[in-house]
């Protein structure tokens, strides 16, 4: 005969898990007044000269895109816009549209003037390159 461990709530942690895998699932939405403002997804890594960040904006125009570099705030804003001709009898409507913001803090060892941004296939790349300090001479100091 084989003993079975009571767990009253084990299936709760499955369904805390369902859940959970939901939302991860979908963009972060918010209803603003009339309008959807989401947050796309961004990817931030470094290495010793630079800092990358990438920018997931599919269906957005370059145009629609702004980048500003305040002190060591670094916000991209813009707009995803629906563009539907006609009126659509949609029987399902996953996709967000809206206009969305995000600010990062970024070091502030960066040199603005180095900034770059391209946008190509629905990926915004900024670049910031980061303040190479020289190194310092090796000097011999003499003992007295």
């Amino acid at each position: 005969m084989t003993l079975l461990k009571f767990a009253p709530f084990r299936n709760l942690e499955t369904l805390d898990n369902e859940i959970k895998k939901f939302f991860v699932d979908f963009p972060e939405a918010t209803a603003g007044e009339n309008e959807i403002i989401y947050q796309p997804r961004i990817d931030i890594s470094e290495d010793e000269k630079n800092i990358h960040i990438e920018a997931e904006l599919p269906g957005v125009k370059k145009e629609d895109v702004k980048l500003t570099l305040e002190k060591n705030i670094l916000s991209i804003d813009g707009e995803k816009k629906n563009i539907t001709v006609g009126e659509k009898k949609y029987f399902r409507n996953e996709r967000i549209f809206g206009k969305f913001n995000r600010k990062f803090t970024i070091p502030t060892d960066i040199s603005i003037k180095s900034v770059s941004a391209e946008f190509a296939d629905g990926i915004l790349n900024i670049n910031i390159e980061k303040k190479i300090e020289k190194p310092a001479q090796e000097r011999t100091i003499e003992i007295k």
